[in-house]
C-alpha cells in the first residue's frame, strides 16, 4: 500500500471530529453550593438541550459521505484474490483450455478440480474488456473446441456455463494445438494461451508442457496440481463367463490397491469378494452363481480420489469381436498343406479380431452374437433357418462376405441365398483371363494389377437383377462383376463369383486377394459395435434409421456425421441403446491413465507471474463515486424537509 493511499485513508479520521467537538461540549458544569439559590425556583437545563445531537439521521449521512470521500481518494483502484491475466495495456486475444478429463473430478475441500478450474475461467473472461477475444478449448480426449474465438464476451460467458466434466481421458497437447490455430492469426497484439488443468494426461515423463511454443503458455491456478489426498483406482471391465466375473484393474500405483477387495453385488447384497493385485494394472476373479440375466455390478471397497470409477455393471464377456469362417476345411487343408488358405491369408495381415473357423453358416442368432463379420467360401446355399439368421445378422451391422463357387451354383432344393441373391446362378468358363485393374476400387491400390490374369477354371455368372443391386468393386476384363457389395440395414454383403480355393485359381494367392480382405476386414471393424468402449470414442450406427440413446446423465443427444448417426458417451457406466426397436446394452469404461494423478512437468515461462495470477486489480472507483452522490442528495432531501418541519412550526 503506497504513502498516498494511507494519506487518503487518514482523510477518513475525520470523521470522528465532530463527534469529539460535540462531545467537548456536552462536559458538565462544576457545581457550588448557594444557600439563598433554595429561594428560587429551578430553570430546564437548556445548554444541555443544546449539547443533544438535533438530527442524528443528517450527521450519519455526513459521517458516511466523508468515509466515501475518503475511500475514493484512497484507491480508484482495488486488489482482490481472484484469477486474472497481467495486461501490457492493449488489447488481448487468449485461449482458455480447460481439461474436462476423469481425472478433474478428484475432490479437495469438498469441490471438484474441475469445479476449481470452471471458475477460474469465469473469472478470467470477466477480467476481459471490450475488444477483447476469446476462446475455449476441452482438453478431454479428443481435444475439441468449445467456443471458436469470439469478441462477444456475453457469449463467451454463456458458452462456459453449458460445458460440463466428463470422464474422458486427456489431451493437453493436442488442446494446446488447437488452441494455437484459434488465436494466432488473430488482429491482437498480445495473444495467449491460458491452460486450467491438473496436467495429470498419463505422460508425467513427457517433455515440459509449454516448451517450443511459439505463443505464451500460461498454466494457472497451481492448487489444481496439488497432490491428491488418496491416489486412485478403477475397474477397467467387469466381465462375466462361466460362472464366475473377471474383474480388470487400473490404480495410478500399487500402494492404493493395499488392503482393498472387489465386490459383486446383486442390489444391495454381496454375492462374492475377491482382493485386489497390488499391481498397478491387474484382474481379479470372483466366483458368483445363481442365474445369468441377474443385473450385477462390480465395486471397490475402500475410498480413493476419485469415486466415480469404483463401480461398473457385469456384463456377458465382451472380448473383441471375432471374425467367423465357414469353408470345408478338409479339401482345404489338403490342398494347402496347412490350415485353408483364408485363414492363412487372415493370420498373415494380422488383423486385431479372432479368427473363427466353423463348418456351417449359423442358425440361431445367439450364435452370431460373437461376429463381426462372416466370411463363407462356395457355401450350398442356406436353408431357411442360416437366411433369416444372417439377415437379422447383417441388419444389425455385420459384414457377410459370400464367395460364390462350383456348390453355390448347384445349391440344393430348399437352399438358395435370399434375400442377398434372388435369383438363380450358373457355374460356367471364364471367358476373360482375370479382372481389369483400371475398375478396381482405391483400397486395391497397386495390388489390382496382380488380379490380371487369374486363369481360372471356371467364376459364376449372376442374373442381370442381381448385378444391378450391388456396386461393383472389382470386374473381369468384360465388364462383368468378379467383387461387389450391397449394404443392408447397418451392415454390408460382400459377393464374389470366384471361390477361394486354390483348386479352381489362384486368386487367394495374390497380393491384390490380401488388399481385399484387409478393406473387409476394416469394414468389419468399422461397423462392429463392442458391448464395452472407452468413454469419449464414438459410437457409429451406420445404416440405423433411429437411435435412443439413454444413459447415466440421461438422453443422449444423436448427430449424423458421413450420413451416419454417432453418438458420443461421455460418461462412464450402462446405457441403453435402441436401434430401430431393438434395445442392447453398452458399457463406457474409464481410460487407465486417468489413474495417473501425476501432473506433467511445465516450463519456468508457464507459471511465471508476469503472464497472470491469483490477484486481480478491480476498479471500483465509479461504485464508491455514485454512492458519494447518492449520501449528497439524501443529505439534500433531509436538510429541505427538517427546514419545511421548522417553518411549519
Amino acid at each position: 500500500m503506497s504513502f498516498l493511499t494511507l494519506l487518503a485513508l487518514g482523510i477518513a479520521a475525520l470523521v470522528a471530529a465532530p463527534y469529539f467537538a460535540h462531545r467537548l461540549r456536552r462536559q458538565r458544569a462544576e457545581e457550588r453550593s448557594f444557600a439563598p439559590a433554595r429561594l428560587v425556583p429551578p430553570a430546564p437545563p437548556k445548554a444541555r438541550r443544546r449539547a443533544r445531537l438535533e438530527d442524528r439521521h443528517l450527521f450519519a449521512i455526513r459521517a458516511a459521505s466523508v468515509v466515501a470521500l475518503a475511500l475514493l481518494g484512497a484507491s480508484p483502484l482495488i486488489r482482490c484474490s481472484r484469477l486474472a491475466m497481467a495486461r501490457s495495456g492493449t488489447s488481448v486475444a487468449v485461449a482458455i483450455v480447460l481439461d474436462d478429463s476423469m481425472s478433474m473430478r478428484a475432490v479437495k475441500d469438498g469441490k471438484t478440480r474441475f469445479a476449481r478450474a470452471h471458475d477460474g475461467a469465469k473469472e478470467i473472461l470477466a477480467s476481459l474488456h471490450a475488444g477483447d477475444a476469446a476462446a475455449i478449448v476441452l482438453a478431454g480426449s479428443p481435444a475439441r473446441v468449445g467456443l471458436a474465438s469470439t469478441t462477444d464476451l456475453g457469449a463467451a460467458r454463456a458458452a462456459l456455463e453449458g460445458m460440463n466434466e466428463t470422464d474422458r481421458g486427456t489431451d493437453l497437447d493436442g488442446a494446446i494445438a488447437i488452441a494455437k490455430t484459434l488465436v494466432a492469426d488473430l488482429p491482437q497484439i498480445d495473444r495467449r494461451i491460458v491452460v486450467l488443468s491438473d496436467l495429470a494426461d498419463g505422460k508425467s515423463e513427457a517433455a515440459p508442457l509449454g516448451e517450443g511454443s511459439n505463443l505464451p503458455v500460461w498454466v494457472a491456478m497451481p492448487e489444481l496440481r496439488e497432490p491428491a489426498a488418496a491416489g486412485d483406482c478403477a475397474i477397467l471391465a467387469a466381465d462375466r463367463s462361466s460362472g464366475r466375473v473377471r474383474v480388470r484393474i487400473a490404480c495410478g500405483y500399487a500402494a492404493v490397491a493395499k488392503g482393498r477387495q472387489v465386490a459383486i453385488k446383486d442390489g444391495d447384497k454381496v454375492i462374492g469378494t475377491a482382493p485386489l493385485p497390488e499391481t498397478t494394472v491387474g484382474e481379479a476373479i470372483v466366483a458368483v452363481t445363481g442365474d445369468d440375466t441377474r443385473e450385477l455390478v462390480a465395486e471397490l471397497t475402500g475410498g480413493d480420489a476419485i469415486a466415480s470409477n469404483d463401480r461398473a455393471p457385469v456384463v456377458v464377456e465382451a472380448g473383441p469381436a471375432a471374425l467367423a469362417v465357414v469353408n470345408d476345411r478338409t479339401d482345404e487343408s489338403v490342398a494347402t498343406g496347412g490350415a485353408p488358405v483364408i485363414e492363412q491369408a487372415l493370420t498373415a495381415l494380422h488383423v486385431d479380431m479372432a479368427v473363427r473357423p466353423i463348418p456351417q453358416a449359423p442358425d440361431r442368432r445367439e450364435d452370431t452374437t460373437a461376429f463381426a463379420a462372416i466370411l463363407a467360401d462356395d457355401p450350398p446355399g442356406f436353408t431357411p433357418e442360416q437366411r433369416h439368421v444372417l439377415a437379422s445378422f447383417v441388419d444389425r451391422g455385420g459384414v457377410l462376405f459370400i464367395a460364390l463357387g462350383r456348390r453355390s451354383a448347384a445349391a440344393p432344393l430348399g437352399a438358395n441365398f435370399e434375400p442377398f441373391l434372388g435369383r438363380a446362378m450358373k457355374w460356367e468358363p471364364s471367358p476373360t483371363p482375370g479382372a481389369k485393374p483400371a475398375d478396381a476400387a482405391a483400397f486395391f491400390g497397386e495390388a489390382a494389377a496382380s488380379l490380371s490374369d487369374l486363369a481360372p477354371q471356371g467364376r459364376v455368372k449372376l442374373a442381370e437383377e442381381d448385378v444391378s443391386s450391388y456396386e461393383p468393386v472389382l470386374t473381369w476384363a468384360d465388364g462383368a462383376p468378379l467383387v461387389a457389395r450391397h449394404s443392408r440395414g447397418r451392415g454390408e454383403i460382400w459377393i464374389s463369383t470366384l471361390p477361394f480355393s486354390v483348386d479352381v485359381s489362384d486368386f487367394a494367392l495374390r497380393p491384390g486377394f490380401l488388399a481385399l480382405l484387409d478393406a473387409f476386414v476394416t469394414q468389419a471393424r468399422e461397423r462392429a459395435a463392442p458391448r464395452r468402449s472407452d468413454v469419449g470414442l464414438p459410437w457409429n450406427f451406420t445404416g440405423a434409421r433411429q437411435v435412443e440413446v439413454a444413459g447415466p446423465s440421461g438422453q443422449l443427444p444423436n448427430v449424423t456425421e458421413g450420413g451416419a448417426l454417432r453418438v458420443i458417451p461421455e460418461v462412464l457406466g450402462a446405457y441403453t441403446v435402441t436401434l430401430d426397436g431393438v434395445k442392447e446394452l453398452r458399457v463406457a469404461a474409464p481410460i487407465a491413465a486417468e489413474t495417473d494423478l501425476r501432473p506433467r512437468n511445465v516450463t519456468a515461462s508457464a507459471t511465471s507471474s508476469s503472464l497472470g495470477g491469483g490477484e486481480a486489480v478491480v476498479d471500483v472507483s465509479w461504485i464508491i463515486a455514485l454512492a458519494l452522490l447518492a449520501l449528497v442528495a439524501i443529505e439534500t432531501v433531509l436538510r429541505a424537509a427538517t427546514r419545511a418541519s421548522e417553518t411549519a412550526t
